[in-house]
């Protein structure tokens, strides 16, 4: 059993590393694209499709590395009180998870396997005969394999650690319990014939119930949603399909591609030590005003949040960067933490934003649009946090600290060095956003030249080694085939909703109870904060969207600014409890004893209000989003 556990873990190692370097290599491939079209008027031919392709084989390569690693996203607050209080049960529930994780997979395994073969007998392709052809059997068979390897990573769990099972017995007790309530729901609603309503509101309880519980968030998805296309369709073999064709054909777009790039452009910005320089630079500007140091620390913010687009790297970055100094100055450690927990959010709305991308795709709406129309919000969010920071600095100095104006540090040796350090920044911004504004790029053709470039500034600050290199390489397949994987289950469990008829029911019924766009917006901002406390942002968007869209469309607004206002709603969830991820994030990375995560959440409470107005404010004028549009 060694034996063959040391082959297999070897195998998802090395089908993980085929993954990264693919990523990787997507990056050169559109660069050279961009080069051929721009410089020579020769672009290369088939990019959009070989890149598409490439993403469904990267997710697969690496999705049993990410199962073994527990890198699937999941809201496990639930599961840590059950683990405190009986070990047993909780092991017994993560055995039902592991379960239940394997028969999916191993459905999208059946579901792919005569696809494959279909396609080696026909040596079916894409492109045109003549022009280009791209043999897609490779690409298929990947798919088996990975759906294959990543049940087989979720069966590992239950041989895995046996001294552990022995200190937690009953634990099969627990899972049996479980798989017997999920199988009698199951058998039940089929034998009642429930209406096709009935069920999606079955299967929303469901997949809401096992989120709770800690079931990994795409395996709940993409369960339930097979369960309910079974049971709508009265054939599990169609259910099995639709696996297979979601497998496939939801991320095989070269728009997915964003997600990669984008990542890795943040992870080579967040090693070439350019937050730091931004912070050095601000605080030139603002060090000498009373509470300077927090301006610096939100501008320096909103500058590193124009050229990464993930919140959780900015808290990371400024919690080791921006707090000390700040402590070291006078402020409280409370409000340093705070300031910095809240002025992270602008890396998901200050474009490029990670976020902004996923609800561009989910809602078929422009990437580029939503840019444009997140500009004034983010510039807004940050002057109210700025200003906020004066203000409390000047009448609440219990709360950040007895400081004086002078606050000038000895990060930089002068004010033009540290201005001269931001210059790569300014390039990166220019490169990316005047890319895509200018019309010069697509969004994903945006996110291969930024993450060139920051690549090159990170080699010519000598902050990248080949160690480094790797770690980059790798942390941004297993971030790719997170987001993506949960991307395909959202989208089946989408389509099962979609065939009740639940949200276009629930579109009209909310237009028909007159509440207007207004009254459905601040509901729907309740929900998202609630959401926002035991989920991440992502898969809040993935949920809701699908719901919210149809009903947001017959009211009448506007998709792209629905997106700003959604987008910022569900950022609030990062600073509040009992998630709040920005602040495990900071609690983390700061690694001090003398700093709780209950001070961290009091200290960004303030900037959580200031969040919650402004998101008010965009929702009462549409305009503020939609000016340069």
């Amino acid at each position: 059993m060694n034996t063959v556990a040391a082959i297999f873990r070897r195998l998802i190692q090395w089908m993980n590393g085929a993954g990264v370097v693919w990523v990787f290599a997507l990056t050169f491939l559109i660069c050279a694209d961009i080069t051929g079209r721009t410089l020579f008027d020769r672009p290369l031919q088939a990019v959009p499709e070989i890149v598409a392709l490439s993403l469904i084989a990267c997710v697969f390569l690496q999705l049993a590395f990410a199962v073994d690693g527990g890198r699937l996203t999941r809201a496990d607050i639930l599961l840590s009180q059950i683990r405190r209080r009986n070990a047993g049960m909780a092991a017994g529930l993560e055995r039902f998870f592991a379960i239940a994780g394997a028969l999916v997979l191993l459905a999208m395994t059946a579901g792919a396997w005569p696809d494959f073969l279909r396609a080696f007998r026909t040596s079916e392709f894409v492109g045109v005969e003549g022009i280009y052809t791209l043999p897609i059997t490779p690409i298929k068979f990947i798919v088996v394999l990975g759906a294959a390897t990543a049940a087989l990573s979720f069966l590992s769990f239950l041989v895995r650690r046996p001294e552990e099972r022995s200190r937690t017995g009953g634990t099969w007790s627990t899972a049996a319990i479980a798989m017997a309530v999920a199988a009698a729901v199951a058998a039940a609603a089929w034998s009642l014939q429930l209406s096709d309503r009935a069920i999606g509101a079955l299967a929303i309880f469901t997949v809401l119930t096992f989120i709770a519980l800690g079931m990994p968030i795409a395996i709940a998805l993409l369960g339930v949603g097979f369960a309910g296309l079974g049971l709508l369709k009265r054939d599990f073999g169609i259910a099995t399909d639709t696996l297979s064709l979601a497998a496939q054909g939801t991320i095989s777009e070269y728009v997915f591609a964003t997600v990669p790039l984008f990542v890795l452009m943040g992870l080579f910005v967040s090693v070439s030590a350019i937050g730091r320089d931004s912070f050095r630079a601000a605080q030139q500007v603002f060090g000498r005003i009373r509470g300077g140091l927090g301006v610096a620390t939100v501008a320096a913010n909103s500058v590193f949040a124009a050229i990464t687009g993930i919140s959780i790297a900015s808290a990371a970055i400024f919690s080791k960067i921006a707090v000390p100094e700040m402590v070291e100055r006078g402020y409280t450690p409370k409000f340093a933490v705070g300031l910095t927990a809240g002025s992270s959010v602008l890396g998901m709305l200050i474009p490029p934003s990670l976020l902004l991308i996923i609800y561009g795709v989910i809602a078929e709406v422009s990437i580029g649009g939503l840019f444009l129309a997140a500009i004034v919000p983010g510039v807004i969010l940050a002057a109210a946090f700025a200003i906020a920071v004066l203000v409390m600095a000047r009448f609440w100095p219990g709360f950040v600290g007895h400081i004086q104006p002078g606050e000038a540090s000895g990060l930089g040796s002068g004010r033009w060095d540290s201005l001269l350090a931001v210059f790569p920044v300014a390039a990166l911004i220019l490169l990316v956003l005047g890319g895509i504004y200018g019309g010069i790029f697509t969004p994903t053709e945006a996110g291969a030249a930024g993450a060139f470039a920051a690549l090159c500034i990170a080699l010519l600050r000598r902050r990248l080694t080949w160690p480094g290199l790797w770690d980059v390489m790798r942390e941004t397949g297993q971030v790719t085939v997170t987001i993506l994987f949960l991307i395909i289950s959202a989208s089946t469990f989408s389509r099962m909703l979609a065939l009740t008829g639940l949200p276009s029911d629930m579109a009209g019924y909310l237009a028909g109870l007159g509440l207007g766009l207004a009254g459905f917006l601040s509901g729907y901002l309740v929900l998202l904060i609630v959401l926002g406390t035991v989920l991440d942002s992502t898969s809040i968007l993935l949920i809701l969207l699908p719901l919210a869209l149809p009903v947001v469309t017959e009211l009448g607004g506007n998709l792209i600014w629905f997106g700003v206002v959604t987008v910022i709603g569900v950022e609030i969830g990062l600073m509040t409890p009992p998630l709040g991820l920005s602040v495990y994030v900071i609690k983390s990375s700061l690694n001090d004893p003398d700093i709780s995560l209950g001070a961290i959440f009091a200290g960004s409470f303030p900037f959580v209000v200031i969040t919650f107005v402004v998101t008010v404010l965009l929702m009462a004028f549409p305009g503020l989003s939609l000016l340069f549009l």
